[in-house]
């Protein structure tokens, strides 16, 4: 990261309300991991579609049979100096809102409050059908509870709190269904294929329609549901700066892009914009627990 590069953004984006888009980037130095980034990138890796789903049982039981391996981690994750300095800039007023495309609510443990989770959160399982609730914690325990030593199996941490696991291992996996209804239990996010709700993006649009420039951190923006809002930024006709390590699909309609970790480069654009260092503490343990 150039010092240079940098001031040029402090420079863009000092004295304007600020309108954040996030993506998995900002998320990976907690050790969750991405689609697309570094790691990723070397070893092909389908997500869960929407459709099959909720159409074939024996993907559903695939899903939670992996997802039952990959939860106790990905719940352990804690925010990262990136979410840390996102923060900060709400804290200090200039943060109109917040809009993640992650599911993993790091940004809430920072401290931030104005956040529109676009894709919705794990944190929740919710019924297709009657829209019942449930604690992803307390679903867990369940899925132990009829899967009796499944936690005794190793698998390696994928993207979205998911496992990597052999399909053959899941095939007697039990799924229940929802106390009230027996309907479909699903984790309460937008699968690949599903639409994100109509309201929610009305909302994030109003995010970016109340901001005069908007920063995209840590997002390649391949996927529409994100890119819709530098498209939007864009034909506002507000500046767009961009914060993330490779490409993004968005970099021609940037004024600004900076190739860097979120989690070097917030904290230090946070500290300019507030006119206050940031905290030692954040820094020291979210690049800790990065490692």
């Amino acid at each position: 990261m150039h010092p240079e590069r940098l001031q040029q953004l402090v420079d863009l984006l000092r004295g304007r309300r600020l309108a954040v888009l996030t993506g998995a980037g900002c998320s990976t130095e907690s050790g969750i991991p991405d689609y697309r980034g570094e790691g990723t990138r070397r070893r092909a890796r389908n997500p869960i579609q929407y459709r099959a789903f909720v159409t074939d049982a024996a993907v559903r039981a695939r899903y939670w049979a992996r997802s039952t391996l990959g939860w106790p981690r990905f719940a352990k994750a804690r925010p990262n100096p990136g979410h840390y300095a996102l923060a900060r800039l709400e804290q200090a007023g200039l943060l109109v809102g917040l809009i993640t495309q992650n599911v993993d609510r790091l940004h809430h443990r920072a401290g931030s409050r104005r956040v529109l989770e676009l894709h919705g959160s794990l944190a929740t399982v919710r019924c297709l059908t009657c829209g019942h609730a449930i604690d992803r914690d307390a679903f867990q325990q369940w899925l132990l509870e009829l899967n009796p030593g499944w936690s005794a199996h190793a698998a390696e941490l994928a993207p979205d709190g998911d496992a990597d696991l052999p399909d053959e291992l899941t095939t007697r996996f039990r799924v229940p269904d929802c106390p009230r209804c027996g309907g479909i239990l699903k984790p309460d996010v937008v699968f690949f294929g599903e639409n994100v709700p109509r309201e929610r993006v009305e909302a994030a649009r109003r995010i970016v329609a109340a901001a005069d420039v908007l920063l995209v951190a840590g997002s390649s923006l391949a996927v529409y549901s994100g890119y819709r809002f530098v498209l939007e930024a864009a034909r506002q006709r507000k500046p767009i700066a961009l914060v993330n390590l490779g490409p993004t699909r968005g970099d021609a309609l940037a004024t600004l892009r900076l190739e860097g970790r979120t989690g070097e480069v917030l904290p230090r654009l946070a500290a300019a914009l507030t006119g206050r260092a940031f905290p030692e503490r954040h820094v020291t343990e979210g690049l800790r627990r990065a490692g």
